[in-house]
């Protein structure tokens, strides 16, 4: 199988800039969402449609992303 109907898109996710990517894969989407830099997988999900993985995705993402603690820079 190929992966068909591919689309990208980059936005602030619980104050981190994330990338997410969906796609066709036979009957199923599938959306991957990971850090703008350096690229680390954030959250995966599966769906019916593009939609229902996306958020599925975007769930996962911003519930891990709330966890992460940020420490300062000085």
């Amino acid at each position: 199988m190929k992966p068909e109907d591919h689309q990208e898109s980059q936005f602030e996710l619980a104050g981190w800039p994330v990338r997410m990517v969906s796609y066709k894969l036979g009957e199923t989407y599938v959306a991957k969402i990971d850090n703008v830099s350096p690229g680390a997988q954030i959250a995966r999900a599966e769906g019916a449609s593009r939609e229902e993985a996306e958020s599925r995705a975007t769930e996962d993402a911003q519930r891990r992303l709330q966890r992460t603690r940020r420490m300062p820079v000085d």
